[in-house]
Parts: C-alpha cells; structure tokens; sequence
C-alpha cells in the first residue's frame, strides 16, 4: 500500500513540474510571416530640407516564391522587388517613425547591412547618429559604413550593372579589401579611441556618361577623414592606398612599377604583407618608425628585364620599397601638415609604451602629432616571378 501511495506522488510531481515548465516555453503567438514584413537592406542619412534628419532605406518586400514557398529572408533568394523610401524627422527615431507611417508593412532592421551618411551631415557631425545607432537594438552595429559624395539617397537609388541593388554593390566591394572597410562598431571605437580621429570609404556615383548607361553605378574612390565627429577633408584613392600600408589594411592589390630608360612596366600582385608601429620619445622628440614586410610575385613584365637575373629582382624590389614609401609620405603629408587628424593610431601606441607621458601629454596631442616624426623600414621580396623572360624556346614563354 506504501509502496502505491509512493509511486502515485511521483506520478503527481512529475505532472506538477511538466506543468508548471510548460508556463516558461516559448511559443509562436507573437512570430511575424516574412510576407507581412519590408526588409532594410541599407539605409542613408541626410540633412533634411528643414534642417532636420533625412532617412532613406532601400527597402525589399518578399513575395511567396514558386511553389508556395515563401522567400527566405535573404535579398539574395526568394522573389521580391526593391525600392527607396524617405522620411524626415527631428532626430533618427523620429524618421524612422515616419517611414513606418507611410508602409503598411512592418519595418524589420535586422537585414540592414549598409549605412551611408551623406556629405553635408558629415561635415556637421555625426556623432548623435553613431551614439543611436550603437543603443538601438534593431539595427545591426555591423553593417558597412560609408560617406557619399552628395546625398546618400542618391547612391541608394543607383542601379548597377552586375548586382541586384547599390547595397550588394557596395559590399561586395569593400570585401575585396583594396579599399578601408569600417562598420559602425570600428567608427564608434575610432571616435572613442585616444586619437579622436577616424576614417571611412567615400562613395560616389560613376558618371553615366562614362559607361553610356541612363543609371548611375556607385563606386568607392578614396577615403572621407574625421576628427572630432566631423568630416574634415577626403583622401583620394592614390592617398588612401598610402595609409593602409601604416594601418595594416592592405590585403591585396597590385603595383606597377617602371624604371628609367627602360621601355614597358611591370606589375605585381601582393601576396601578403604585415605592418607594424614602433613607437619611440627621447629628449622631448616624439617619434614613429613603421616597419613593413611585403611578399609580391609577378604577373606582367613588358620591359626586357630578364626575372631570373637577381641583380633585376633587387632592383624591381628596391623601385617597390620607394614606390610604397612614396605613397605613405604622400598620405602623411595630408593627414599630419593639412588635416592634423590621426587616423592611423599613433595616439592609441604612444599610450600603450608610454603610460606615464601620455598621461601628461595627451591633452595637447594636436599640437604633437604634427610634429612626429616618420622614419620607415620597407622589406620587400619578389616571391615568384612567372615564366617569363622575353623569349621563346619550344613555343613556350620562357
């Protein structure tokens, strides 16, 4: 009988505790269909007509795809149609808002993967619309950041070529890493960090004319420079090139060289390449030395060089090595004399040596980052040079 009333508290326990986790799981009252939804795919910011905030989205709807099956929530696969869409308010919330008004689907941000601030909200500041768009819980921190030349809605509404939408276009371009890629994180950290300097890829609309086409196609050429929350001038592409060797950013890309008295060109394709930042302050005298490690190997020669002489590979090497360096006094010579803006952290390094003298220093960084000085230690090697020499031998390019 005991033995009865045991096993029946047991049954009634278990029933008790199944019952009462039950209150706890979550269901699917609340889900939202894909269909009922208008997806953010990128978005620009603006300075509006009344001296408000202009947001524009490019937005996608889904549509039920063949079969039945709904589009998934990629713009990517599924059917479905995009297009821009703006609104004006007094601050981002606001916009965004209004931009719900006008939709009879509800706005979803987690697909937004492109933000683009336009040029004349740039040099006002953005601080106030990073600081919204770091505490906003919807839109992604991610998503690639951009500057355009212009209004940011007219790079939304461009229609390229080979993509389906500017948002696709723009971010397969900044993953080949030729050019700087930020997120909205990086710029936050930048505006943060010691330097209070940041930089972010300018885009632009190629001109329709040069490709013979009624639509304009977004490109990224050069760099927009900030300090202090605000645009303060632009890098153009040469330029920018020269400040990713110092901020370890160049990941591919190729350099052509010539030398004097010596018909053609040659051409190669970076490999790999590491960089770093050796700090130095004696006597009251702030110093940087960037040091640099490339490896290159060949992919054109019109000269009538011969590769496998490695008196030739020294100097192909040695014209690298000054070309490189060229570039890097070229960009510093904007960011330090014209701009004062230190984009590339020499702040952040000065800090983490010297603890103690950053300490006392720190406030009067802008009167010493002009005054550093560059010194650099380019290593350059040609890893492969191809099999060409300029003759033939049995039909084959030797």
């Amino acid at each position: 009988m005991s033995s009865m009333i045991r096993s029946a508290k047991k049954t009634f326990t278990l029933i008790l505790y199944l019952g009462f986790t039950s209150v706890f799981l979550t269901g699917c009252w609340d889900r939202a269909e894909v269909n009922d939804l208008a997806l953010i795919l990128a978005t620009g910011i603006d300075k509006g007509k009344k001296n408000n905030i202009e947001l524009s989205a490019q937005i996608y709807i889904p549509q039920p795809a063949q079969g039945g099956q709904q589009s998934g929530m990629s713009s990517g696969s599924g059917a479905g149609q995009s297009f821009v869409r703006s609104a004006e308010g007094e601050t981002i919330a606001d916009a965004m808002a209004r931009l719900q008004e006008e939709l009879t689907r509800e706005i979803f941000w987690g697909q937004n993967e492109v933000l683009i601030i336009g040029e004349k909200l740039a040099k006002e500041g953005i601080r106030d619309q990073i600081d919204f768009w770091m505490r906003h819980s919807e839109p992604r921190i991610r998503a690639d950041l951009f500057v355009s030349k212009g209004r940011s809605k007219t790079v939304l509404k461009a229609m390229p070529e080979l993509e389906k939408d500017a948002s696709k276009q723009l971010r397969k371009i900044v993953k080949t890493h030729i050019g700087v890629k930020v997120t909205v994180k990086d710029l936050a950290q930048m505006l943060s960090g010691e330097s209070d300097a940041a930089v972010l890829p300018w885009v632009e609309n190629l001109d329709p004319s040069m490709m013979d086409k009624k639509n304009a196609i977004p490109i990224i050429n050069g760099t927009a420079i900030f300090k202090d929350g605000k645009m303060v001038g632009r890098l153009d592409d040469k330029e920018t090139r020269g400040i990713l060797w110092p901020r370890n950013e160049i990941k591919s890309g190729v350099i052509t060289i010539s030398f004097n008295n010596e018909k053609g060109y040659i051409s190669l394709n970076l490999l790999r390449s590491h960089n770093e930042l050796i700090p130095s302050i004696k006597n009251g005298n702030w110093r940087m030395h960037i040091k640099t490690n490339a490896d290159l190997e060949v992919i054109q020669n019109s000269t009538k060089l011969n590769l496998f002489d490695p008196k030739v590979v020294k100097r192909a090497e040695q014209k690298i090595v000054q070309e490189i360096e060229d570039r890097e006094r070229l960009a510093f010579s904007i960011i330090q004399k014209e701009l004062n803006a230190d984009i590339v952290g020499f702040a952040d390094v000065f800090e983490r040596k010297y603890p103690q003298i950053w300490k006392q220093k720190k406030d009067k960084w802008n009167e010493i980052f002009p005054q550093v000085a560059i010194s650099f230690d380019t290593n350059v090697k040609i890893k492969r040079t191809g099999l060409a020499t300029g003759k033939r031998k049995r039909g084959v390019e030797q």
